[in-house]
């Protein structure tokens, strides 16, 4: 079984050597695996930082995630496709297990259990957490983990990812709920440190999330699976009437949602407002010696 890792990155250069590294430098890594740094639209230097690696690198001029999807699914050569944000901490027994998944009869996609790390955030981030991580969503889901496995059976059920923020909800929506599995591994998802980069988070996602649903009536014959979708009211009758411990994280909880809303409607509203990570001019990104890709290096050893 051969493994295609699609990476796409903007702007990723102060973190991309650590998430690569977890994966070329395992003892699970090897030739059966592939690895595609999508670097789309980037200022810095994260091509360079992915190319130390020995992997593939595929630029483009156009900051745009789904692009960058696009361009790298053509030359993936894996049985088992894994999309995998460039700031996710997965490592490969974690990729391998996926990908196992997937090849079980009747799985179409493969995803971990989400565990949200807020140790370094605010309290209130902290406390939007502790109602976001209860609701129930994400069960049965894709999405909010940035890592999904995917078998080509599945993937050839649609041409290309469609020019939307919500990438991820696409392709839950591509594969039906029978077909989605969440194995017992976990991955961990970084929270943002302060409110008002939480703000901006929510604002954004709520903003793909809006404009998902209008690609989804624009769009006859496509539709989601039936899995149940999210309510405004699940945060109190899923989560607060269950735990009503919870009030003082309910109340931050609606806050944060409210003062998301009024951002993303506001004329100065930009949807990539946070998106991707810059180098700071005082930090310097150590580039290890270029590496050959696994590939090269297995054929120098026959």
């Amino acid at each position: 079984m051969r493994i295609s890792v699609i990476m796409p990155a903007f702007n990723e250069e102060a973190g991309i050597s650590t998430v690569l590294g977890a994966l070329t430098e395992s003892s699970d890594f090897g030739p059966d695996v592939e690895i595609i740094v999508a670097a789309n639209g980037c200022t810095d230097r994260t091509a360079v930082v992915a190319r130390s690696f020995g992997v593939r690198v595929i630029e483009i001029p156009t900051p745009s995630k789904t692009a960058a999807l696009n361009a790298a699914d053509p030359v993936a050569t894996g049985d088992v496709v894994v999309y995998m944000d460039a700031d996710v901490p997965a490592d490969m027994r974690l990729i391998r297990l996926l990908a196992a998944a997937v090849r079980e009869p009747g799985v179409g996609a493969a995803v971990p259990r989400p565990v949200v790390d807020a140790s370094v955030s605010s309290w209130p981030v902290r406390s939007f957490y502790a109602i976001n991580a209860r609701l129930p969503v994400f069960k049965g889901r894709l999405f909010g983990r940035g890592v999904v496995a995917v078998s080509r059976e599945a993937r050839s059920r649609f041409a290309s990812f469609p020019e939307i923020t919500a990438d991820d909800m696409f392709l839950d929506a591509s594969v039906p709920a029978a077909e989605k599995v969440e194995v017992g591994a976990t991955v961990r998802v970084m929270a943002p440190r302060t409110a008002g980069d939480l703000i901006r988070r929510v604002a954004r996602a709520r903003d793909g999330n809006a404009e998902f649903w209008r690609y989804v009536e624009a769009t006859p014959g496509f539709s989601p699976d039936p899995v149940a979708g999210p309510s405004a009211t699940s945060w109190l009758r899923d989560v607060l009437l269950k735990a009503p411990w919870l009030l003082p994280s309910a109340v931050v909880y609606v806050s944060i949602i409210l003062l998301a809303e009024r951002k993303r409607r506001s004329k100065t509203w930009d949807v990539r407002s946070g998106w991707g990570r810059t180098t700071p001019a005082t930090v310097a990104v150590k580039v290890p010696g270029q590496r050959q890709p696994v590939e090269d290096r297995a054929n120098q050893l026959h």
